[in-house]
């Protein structure tokens, strides 16, 4: 054990899954919720009989001897900065902020300050959950740094946890609007595959078929499904509808790239087209032509019913226009309603029955 660190442990009482036989009876004062122990076996600080577990999902004997780690809390090294927010909702458990392209969720090597995180922590006073004690207060789920849109940040540790579950079991709704290179055919379809750190460009991810590892990145790799439907077709171009079920790294860039529709403007994964590199150019558009346009989920604590929707931002309506689309400036809901089905067709479920996946 390193210094710093201390342990828990005991018996299973009931048997059952691992990660809530763990919850059920691991000491009050211990404070360690199902979301937290989940962590903790992932980075293999949990044993069971002697033995170091790597899956929350196995079944456990009562009676079983547990073991658990627990790391010296990470000092918070993030510092508050007065930088403006977009403020969409906000109670005394969660907070919804519509992010602009170009801030970067939390400090990381090579942005130390100046992201979502100093923003929060001056506008929240420092009241954010710190479940885990790591250095991503309230950060329950993140957008890219050049993605804008609609972000959630949990403010106490209920809804950390419940927003967790939430996230865990593809109940959050999550709507995004792309503009892809090209048409794509057919209109509307259902992406599925593995994603994972790319074995040799360690900016990019990987898409692979269901069922596959990477040994590479230790096989790490995480399901992904991606519903998208065309909502407006361009020049040489799309609006494009995309529903999360899952949320992994660059999910929708990675999956729409994947079919020969890479998102316009993406410096990863887009291929230069010389009919839209000048527009690009001259509009200075140099991100990915994505926004997180509508975030819906039951309150954690209260359980109302939260959905916002964010309207295009700026750059990507003056894209649109000059591509000869015709929504720019149409409120998102009008956007996301306009067509009865994937593909404009009646009588077809949108987004599709999750248990159709």
């Amino acid at each position: 054990m390193s210094m710093g660190e201390s342990i828990v442990q005991g018996a299973i009482a009931g048997g059952g899954r691992l990660d809530r036989a763990l919850a059920d009876c691991c000491p009050a004062d211990a404070s360690l919720s199902r979301e937290r122990i989940k962590a903790l076996i992932g980075e293999g600080r949990v044993s069971i009989d002697g033995r170091i577990v790597s899956q929350a999902s196995m079944k456990v004997a009562p009676g079983a001897h547990f073991i658990i780690t627990l790391p010296q809390a990470a000092p918070l090294d993030a510092v508050a900065q007065d930088i403006p927010l977009d403020v969409v909702y906000e109670d005394e458990h969660l907070i919804i902020v519509d992010k602009p392209a170009g801030l970067v969720v939390h400090p990381a090597a090579g942005n130390p300050d100046g992201t979502l995180v100093n923003a929060l922590l001056h506008h929240c006073a420092g009241q954010l959950s710190g479940i885990g004690g790591v250095a991503r207060p309230g950060i329950v789920h993140r957008i890219d740094k050049d993605t804008s849109g609609l972000l959630v940040v949990a403010k106490s540790d209920a809804a950390h946890e419940g927003l967790a579950r939430q996230f865990a079991d593809h109940s959050i709704e999550r709507a995004y609007l792309a503009i892809t290179q090209g048409i794509p055919h057919p209109t509307h379809g259902t992406l599925r595959g593995v994603i994972a750190r790319h074995p040799t460009d360690r900016k990019r991810m990987a898409l692979l078929p269901e069922g596959a590892r990477m040994p590479e990145d230790g096989g790490r790799g995480k399901h992904a499904v991606t519903h998208f439907r065309l909502l407006e077709s361009l020049d040489h171009a799309a609006l494009v509808e995309c529903r999360l079920e899952t949320g992994r790294t660059h999910q929708v860039r990675v999956h729409m790239a994947s079919i020969g529709h890479a998102l316009l403007g993406d410096p990863v994964y887009a291929r230069s087209q010389k009919s839209q590199k000048p527009l690009l150019t001259e509009l200075g558009f140099a991100r990915q032509a994505l926004h997180a346009a509508v975030l819906g989920f039951t309150h954690p604590v209260t359980g109302e019913t939260i959905r916002f929707a964010s309207q295009l931002p700026a750059d990507m309506r003056e894209l649109l226009r000059r591509l000869g689309g015709s929504l720019a400036d149409q409120p998102v809901s009008s956007i996301l309603t306009g067509a009865n089905g994937p593909g404009g067709k009646e009588g077809q479920p949108w987004p599709p029955p999750r248990d159709a996946c």
